[in-house]
């Protein structure tokens, strides 16, 4: 296995974090004890299964999330975000809060975005 190096802490956050769904997932998990499978897709929403089901599977890979199967019939499974998850999203409230105040700012932007890729 070939060891990954980091030039800066933003590279290395940007490495478990990038992409659409992982911040919306976690931000979920930090409100929540534990979430079943279907309750997290209805709180991200627009989010397809396969794509969800992806996502948990490398944050729990990656050791922020963790999976608690309850080995019932009908399956019964839950999400909860280990220690190392929830360290970090202590730092979204942040960024949320200023998401809020900006939020017609930022919904102008994505606007005017959209309509120059469209």
């Amino acid at each position: 296995m070939r060891e990954v190096s980091f030039s800066c802490g933003m590279e290395a956050v940007l490495d478990l974090f990038g992409g659409k769904w992982k911040l919306l997932i976690l931000y979920h998990l930090m409100h929540s004890k534990q979430l079943r499978f279907g309750e997290l897709r209805r709180l991200v929403g627009n989010v397809s299964e396969k794509m969800l089901s992806q996502q948990l599977k490398e944050m729990t890979s990656d050791g922020l999330v963790r999976r608690i199967d309850f080995r019932t019939v009908p399956p019964h499974v839950e999400y909860e975000l280990t220690a190392f998850g929830r360290d970090f999203g202590i730092n979204l409230q942040p960024m949320c809060e200023w998401g809020s105040r900006n939020m017609e700012e930022i919904s102008a932007i994505s606007s005017a975005r959209n309509v120059r890729h469209a």
